[in-house]
């Protein structure tokens, strides 16, 4: 299946010339739709591991971090429009450095994304947008202007829960950018069972989580997890912010290492890209207790329209609700020692 952004580029392939570079491609199968001699002279960047992974199989150079990282420059650069409008600078932020002089730009989007205030959202940044292409159900613009060489610098931000103070730091396209949304609030209020053994923030985002439990109880072995290497960056930087140490690990789903661990906690995704997916949920939900050691719990927030608790349930065998409020719920399964 192809989404109607990869739709729409494979229908504007002659605008591609020279060393390409498509940023944040989707995750679908537009790497096996590509002539095989687009494999020449296509780069991909992608801050998510398992789009990262799918173009890498498919014979593409590939770079996935904060930032691309190639040897060459490029003559043209397609956008796929983000969730995130902020997203958008970072990625044009990102974009400068591996750009030709006179390099061509285009944006890509579905027409639900967003991508309709292209022009307006360029405004800010001396660029102008021209619509190109309208067609299956999708928008292709081309970008006129010159980028500002900018350093990418994360969004920071402070919070206290229980006592403890925490300096954060977050990147655009990181869930809950540059503000602790109301769900996780209320899990941190619910882990006081945690104080020791290998613990995992599972879909970490900007690493609040993490770092609150390991400011909490310094003698916990703590790892971090998410798919999104702009997440493990940030999860690494608010880490050393606050002189906490870590394991952070881009995964695809659970991380292979270590085998188990006693603890997992998580406010794990409901979406992939604009739409919304309860595979990734469901997936980590039912491998959690081939995950945990004997006696080790599993406690995660989620809103209360979600169907969770039946997953735990049949992964568990049982499931408590820890507290709800604010329209979340708050899950904890322990798995049996024997």
């Amino acid at each position: 299946m192809l989404t109607s952004a990869s739709q729409m580029l494979l229908r504007n392939l002659a605008d591609l010339t020279g060393p390409s570079l498509l940023m944040e491609p989707p995750l679908d199968q537009l790497a096996g739709q590509l002539p095989a001699s687009y494999r020449q002279h296509i780069a991909i960047f992608s801050s998510h591991v398992a789009v990262a992974a799918r173009w890498q199989q498919a014979g593409y150079r590939c770079s996935s971090g904060l930032k691309p990282e190639f040897a060459e420059r490029f003559q043209t650069a397609v956008l796929f429009y983000p969730k995130s409008k902020e997203q958008l600078t970072l990625m044009l932020q990102q974009l400068q450095p591996v750009l030709t002089e006179n390099a061509d730009i285009f944006v890509v989007g579905d027409n639900k994304s967003g991508i309709k205030t292209l022009p307006k959202q360029l405004q800010s940044a001396e660029l102008s947008a021209h619509k190109l292409d309208n067609a299956r159900h999708a928008l292709w613009f081309v970008v006129n202007g010159c980028l500002t060489a900018n350093t990418i610098s994360a969004q920071t931000f402070d919070v206290t829960l229980n006592s403890v103070k925490l300096h954060l730091h977050s990147y655009p396209g990181v869930f809950s950018h540059g503000s602790l949304d109301k769900g996780t609030a209320l899990l941190l209020q619910h882990l006081a069972h945690i104080q020791s053994g290998r613990v995992l923030d599972f879909a970490c985002g900007c690493g609040v989580i993490a770092a609150y439990l390991k400011a909490s109880q310094p003698a916990i072995d703590l790892y971090a997890s998410d798919v999104s290497t702009l997440a493990t960056a940030a999860t690494e930087a608010t880490l050393a912010a606050n002189g906490l140490t870590g394991t952070v690990l881009a995964a695809d789903g659970l991380p292979v290492a270590p085998a188990q661990f006693e603890h997992i906690v998580s406010n794990p995704p409901f979406h992939t890209g604009q739409k919304t997916d309860y595979s990734i949920a469901e997936a980590f939900i039912r491998a959690c207790p081939d995950k945990l050691s004997p006696g080790g719990s599993l406690t995660l927030v989620a809103n209360n329209h979600l169907p969770y608790q039946s997953w735990l349930q049949e992964s568990f065998g049982h499931c408590t609700i820890l507290a709800q409020a604010h329209g979340f719920t708050i899950y904890q399964c322990l798995k049996s020692r024997k």
